[in-house]
């Protein structure tokens, strides 16, 4: 056996557990059209009003759950034990070009198509009719 396959053989296993870690916080990446929604089973495929939780119980293990609609993921973390736990994460997706914001910060707007017609949409600046996400939420 040559030094350089030495080499590969030492590195691959390292390199296959480097691509597998996923960060421990922020959005994951999103497989659209194939990854479902952690409430309602149906596929992720709006980029606009789509949603992450990362988060879990006090001192155990978190995850991220992913939603197709803004409305179900605080639906549904409303419902969850550990919904107030420090640490507990809320990305969207901005209505207008899709990338991820953070969720609890976002201002909300009424009266967009969502795919569980919840209505509302995200993003970062204050905009006239816009509410907050405790607003939002109830």
């Amino acid at each position: 056996m040559t030094s350089a396959m030495r080499v590969c053989l030492i590195l691959l296993p390292l390199l296959v557990l480097c691509g597998c870690s996923e960060n421990s916080t922020g959005p994951a990446e999103v497989k659209w059209d194939r990854d479902t929604c952690d409430r309602c089973g149906m596929v992720l495929s709006d980029h606009f009003h789509a949603a992450q939780v990362r988060g879990g119980p006090a001192g155990g293990k978190t995850r991220v759950y992913k939603f197709d609609d803004i409305g179900g993921a605080v639906a549904w973390l409303s419902e969850q034990e550990w919904n107030e736990v420090a640490g507990t994460e809320l990305w969207v997706t901005d209505h207008r070009d899709g990338h991820w914001i953070d969720g609890f910060t976002a201002t909300y707007l009424y009266g967009q198509m969502t795919p569980m017609d919840f209505g509302f949409g995200a993003q970062t600046e204050a905009a006239e009719g816009g509410i907050n996400f405790e607003a939002m939420r109830s």
